[in-house]
Formats: structure tokens, C-alpha cells, sequence
């Protein structure tokens, strides 16, 4: 995947997410009787301008591509004709402003709401919840859990897919909640969940429980092979059928990637048959940080029988109403899980590793593209329902700031001083800074390890 794909598929995301935010504020001082003066998308120096409407609102595709802004007509920020002076923000009443800057965020919701509507009325493919043999001595083997087993609900709340079951355990190891599984043969299993992993949750953070994937048997054929990937260099080609790694018999393909990872930069011989004949090459798998951990990997995938890989699959459809009902039950959960991980972030309890950036994001903007419309479209709605949460947090320069003011002017009767505001801006600042460093951080980080 080039970097053009990546920052072409990242400019879109940012592009549809940021005019939908402003064009929620937009709306709402239009409607609130508001004058806007400028909807910006980006910031810095005007790339295009176009001035429409009766109140000749400048419409701005800045410079710089990540945000955008709505300026409404302020007496606080200049000079304003009497004859709007009626108009300007500062003037409408504070219910009018609260309506105004909590509809950015809103919007967001909003437009997740419709990705998810669109998604299940259309059908999402997901993995079944079918779960693999469980590690010995795990909570799940000792909850008599074993491979094949189908996972239909997680403490009471339905697991269509195996994605399902992830998010709803990962939800139980936050909280340190007990589990309460519900199987398809009717069969109810309880176990105490484990404390996860706060360093990384991007890691297989389920596998102590011993929830691990329906990973069924795979004969050890290459299937695809990475341009100037270690197996490619090696002289590896599709259809290959490896036999031995390093005098040690692979059955099957998963046994030929547990052997690899263990081989980080060290020499591998391999036997393998190619049009009914043997031969051998040793290669060296590369080594890449994966979660901290190191392992090896060849850049070649296995052949994957598409019968069998369709019977893993099903698919989660829903009519109109129904649809939208479950994605607006999506959108809130994850909201609540957002802002629960903030809070354990804040408090300590969840590691600031996992804080994504820009980077992180332009990369999943282009897997996501890359694999189709429908993984795009569910990338939009996950960073959209974040972008709504994130701004309605209670920092200063954010929506949730302003909110924060205009809660206050509600409870003292009067508006907050411009000296607290001017602080606030400052503190703000500071934070968002902050905020952003340790993200750009693990970016580099996540980038840099592979």
C-alpha cells in the first residue's frame, strides 16, 4: 500500500468527519439566527474561496487539513454594523449557544448513526463468535470451553461476531466485571475475568482468558507472496508446499508461522515441494517488535480454501427500523467505552500507549479503503462517534469547554469573565499539546516497530 493511497484515503476521512462537525455548528447558528462569516475547512492560508448565501458566508478549503472552523459574526472579535448587532453570537441567548456548539458534536453522532444504518441494512460479513481450543489452565478451559464452541451473548448483551465477543470481554476486563457466557447449544459458563493488559490493548489481550479465534486446520501452502518480502528473496512462489523447518515436520500453516516467529533474524532451512519435487532454501525471517514482544515474519500468506473460509462467515443484516435502532445502540456504547477508557487513562489504570494519532489513523484510513467500502464506511463511523466524544470533553478551546462556560453562565446568571476565559484558552492549549505529543509519540512508535 503506497503513502500516496494512505494520505489520499486520510485527506477523505478528515475531509467528510470535519465537514460534517462544522456544518453541525453551521446549521445551528442558522437556525439560532446567528450571522456566520466563514465554514473553513483546514486551517491557515486559503487555498480556495467562494462567498454564497444572503449573508455572503465565505466558504474556505484552507492549507492545513487537519480540522476546520465556523466564525460567527461576535462583537467580542471586532467591529460589528449596528444593523447586525442583533445577529452577532455573543448576543443570542446562552440556551442558543449551548444549542449552537453542542451541535458539532452531534453531528458526528449523528453521521455515525447513519454509517452503522446503512452498514446493517446492507450486511456487515463478520467471523462467527466461534472460539478456538482454550489454553490449559486458562479461566475459559477451566470453564469446560472447548474449540468450536459458539459464543451467542456476553453478560447479557447479543455477540453476532466474533468482533462482538472481543468488544464485550474487552469491556468486562476494564471493569473487572465476572463473565457470563451463553453458548448456541444452550449451555450458560461463568468465569471471572482477568485483569488486561494496560500497556498495549492493541495486543491479544483476550488470549489469558483463553478466548482465543476458530483458527481451523490450514495445509502449510503458500498462497501469496510480498514483493521483496524475506520468502520472495528466497525464492518462495505460490503453491509452494513446505514439508520441514529446519528438520522439524509442519503440518499445517499454523505451525509454520509459530516456527517462524520464533526465528527472528535467525537462519531457517526449509524443505519444501514444488510440482511434486523437493528441494531446500534457508532463509531469515525479519524481525519485528509486535507488542513488545519479538518475532519473525517472511511476508507470504497461506492458501485458504474459500468454502472453508465462507463457513467461518456469516452475516449481520437488519430492516430499516431495526437497523436503525442497533446502530444508534452502537454509536452509544461506543461512546461509553471511549469515554470509559479516557477516564482510566486519566486516572492511570489504562496505559497512555494505546492513544492513537494522526499517523495511526491516516494508516487505518488506508487499510480500511483498501479492503473495501464497507470496512471504509465502519472506519468512518468508529473515528467519527471519537471525534464527537473527544470534543465534548470539558478542556478549554474544545466544544466541551465552551459548553462548560455556558453551564456555568446558566448556574451563576452571569457570563464567565474574559480573564478565566483567556486562562482557560491558555490551559487548554497546554493540554491539547500534551495530548497530542504523547500521541504523535506512539505513533512513531507503532510505526517505527512494525
Amino acid at each position: 500500500m503506497s503513502v500516496l493511497h494512505t494520505v489520499i484515503w486520510f485527506l477523505v476521512a478528515i475531509g467528510v468527519l470535519v465537514v460534517v462537525h462544522e456544518f453541525g455548528h453551521y446549521l445551528a447558528a442558522r437556525l439560532a439566527g446567528v450571522k456566520v462569516l466563514r465554514f473553513s475547512v483546514g486551517f491557515g492560508k486559503p487555498l480556495l474561496s467562494r462567498r454564497f448565501g444572503a449573508d455572503q458566508t465565505e466558504w474556505t478549503l484552507a492549507a492545513l487539513p487537519f480540522g476546520g472552523y465556523v466564525k460567527m459574526l461576535d462583537e467580542r472579535e471586532g467591529e460589528v454594523p449596528p444593523a447586525d448587532a442583533h445577529r452577532s453570537f455573543n448576543r443570542a441567548t446562552v440556551w442558543r449557544r449551548i444549542g449552537i456548539v453542542a451541535a458539532g458534536p452531534a453531528a458526528n453522532f449523528l453521521l455515525a448513526i447513519a454509517f452503522y444504518w446503512v452498514l446493517l441494512m446492507q450486511g456487515l460479513p463478520v467471523l462467527k463468535p466461534l472460539i478456538g481450543e482454550p489454553p490449559a489452565n486458562t479461566p475459559a478451559a477451566r470453564a469446560g470451553l472447548v474449540a468450536g464452541d459458539e459464543i451467542r451473548q456476553v453478560n447479557g448483551d447479543a455477540t453476532p461476531s466474533f468482533q462482538d465477543v472481543r468488544l464485550a470481554l474487552l469491556r468486562a476486563g476494564v471493569a473487572n466485571q465476572p463473565i457470563t457466557l451463553e453458548l448456541s447449544d444452550g449451555r450458560t459458563v461463568q468465569m471471572a475475568s482477568l485483569p488486561l493488559a494496560s500497556e498495549n490493548l492493541e495486543q491479544d489481550t483476550l488470549r489469558p482468558l483463553g478466548i482465543v479465534r476458530y483458527d481451523p486446520a490450514i495445509a502449510p501452502v503458500i498462497g501469496t507472496v510480498l514483493a521483496d518480502g524475506t520468502a520472495a528473496r528466497a525464492g518462495l512462489q505460490p503453491g509452494d508446499v513446505v514439508l520441514t523447518a529446519n528438520d522439524q515436520p509442519v503440518a499445517t500453516w499454523q505451525d509454520w508461522v509459530q516456527i517462524v516467529r520464533a526465528h527472528p533474524g535467525l537462519p531457517l532451512t526449509i524443505t519444501y515441494q514444488r510440482d511434486g519435487r523437493s528441494a531446500r532454501l534457508t532463509l531469515n525471517p525479519e524481525p519485528v517488535d509486535e507488542a513488545g514482544e519479538r518475532v519473525g515474519k517472511i511476508g507470504a500468506g497461506p492458501k485458504v480454501d474459500e468454502a472453508m473460509l465462507a463457513s467461518l462467515m456469516t452475516e449481520v443484516r437488519y430492516g430499516p427500523l431495526e437497523a436503525l435502532w442497533h446502530g444508534a445502540i452502537r454509536t452509544w456504547d461506543t461512546s461509553i467505552f471511549t469515554l470509559e477508557m479516557m477516564g482510566r487513562m486519566v486516572l492511570g489504570q489504562v496505559s497512555w500507549k494505546n492513544l492513537s494519532g494522526p499517523l495511526t489513523i491516516a494508516d487505518y484510513a488506508g487499510q480500511s479503503a483498501a479492503l473495501g467500502w464497507i470496512s471504509f464506511v465502519s472506519f468512518l463511523a468508529l473515528v467519527s462517534v471519537s471525534l464527537g466524544v473527544l470534543n465534548l470533553l470539558p478542556v478549554p478551546l474544545l466544544d466541551g469547554g465552551h459548553l462548560m462556560y455556558y453551564v456555568a453562565e446558566v448556574l451563576t446568571g452571569r457570563p464567565v469573565s474574559e480573564r478565566v476565559m483567556e486562562i482557560g484558552s491558555r490551559v487548554g492549549l497546554a493540554l491539547l499539546l500534551l495530548l497530542m505529543t504523547f500521541a504523535l509519540f506512539n505513533d512513531f512508535q507503532r510505526l517505527l516497530g512494525g
